[in-house]
């Protein structure tokens, strides 16, 4: 009979054996104490094997309690869709947590968008919608120019406040009006491609449970909310995104259109100021200048 020996790699060299080995007390102590313990880890790994990967992955990572939480920690997943046509968008934002601690209703989730230069936000449509109730939000900076064209325009960040679904226990939501900037004229297609990037995804609890403990965060500070402008300290959580990427087709002149455009704006321009003229001279009462008709 040839004696197993135990190499640098462990037990795992005995895995090829039968299931019964040599009674330990025709062995030597030492070697039948050494065939005990490897005919145990290899009742464990046939076991694990049998209950298939995600349970072997499971063993592997339970001894420390923090990965067996990670296995079945819930999913944060986010849906952003534009509705409207034209160049006046909304920006629809679902969060869903998908944990069904009831926990869950001590947390305000906020969302970071980062507004690239052909977008941009009103800040007086903000202040009346936040009036009544429909949307919170915070820009920054402040200021923002609305008539500035896109290739003069600077990128824009704005924290907006969700709200809870009523149809969903888990999910928030939040309604953020949007608008296109004019670009410059292309040479092919007549349009131009704003692309929306990622949204940060922010939550804050007032109480803790397993699901705030297992999601992946980093700590940022962010104002409270609209109405409390104090700086909180907010998780900026991983998510999955349910759409790729949402992209905004915005129409834009041609470069060989340049002169005809030109051309018939002065003419329009011309005849209306004529019109207009007219019409001052003919009807208008002057007591210092009379016009002919």
């Amino acid at each position: 009979m040839t004696t197993p020996t135990r190499n640098r790699t462990g037990c795992r060299a005995l895995v090829g054996l039968p299931n019964r080995l040599p009674e330990p007390q025709k062995m030597k102590p030492r070697l039948a104490l050494g065939l005990r313990a490897c005919s145990f880890e290899i009742r464990q790994a046939r076991q694990s094997l049998q209950r298939g990967p995600g349970a072997a992955r499971g063993t592997v990572r339970g001894g420390g309690g923090r990965g067996a939480a990670q296995a079945t920690c819930p999913d944060i997943t986010v849906t952003q869709q534009l509705l409207k046509e034209g160049f006046h968008r909304d920006l629809l934002t679902k969060v869903e947590l998908g944990a069904g601690d009831e926990a869950i209703g001590s947390c305000t989730v906020a969302i970071k968008e980062h507004l690239p230069t052909g977008l941009y936000v009103d800040p007086y449509e903000l202040a009346s919608l936040q009036q009544h109730n429909l949307t919170e939000a915070l820009m920054i900076p402040d200021t923002v120019d609305v008539e500035s064209p896109e290739y003069l325009a600077t990128d824009l960040a704005i924290v907006v406040y969700t709200k809870p679904d009523p149809q969903c226990a888990s999910c928030f939501k939040a309604m953020l009006p949007v608008h296109c900037r004019y670009h410059r004229p292309t040479e092919d297609d007549g349009e131009a491609l704003t692309v929306l990037k990622s949204p940060e995804i922010l939550i804050h609890c007032h109480k803790s449970f397993p699901s705030v403990e297992c999601w992946k965060y980093s700590e940022v500070e962010a104002p409270c909310s609209v109405r409390n402008r104090h700086t909180c300290h907010w998780n900026n959580v991983k998510y999955k995104h349910v759409n790729k990427e949402v992209i905004l087709k915005v129409p834009v002149g041609l470069k060989q259109h340049g002169t005809l455009v030109c051309a018939v704006t002065l003419l329009t321009t011309v005849l209306c100021s004529s019109l207009v003229l007219a019409a001052v001279c003919k009807y208008g009462h002057f007591s210092l200048v009379h016009c002919s008709e």
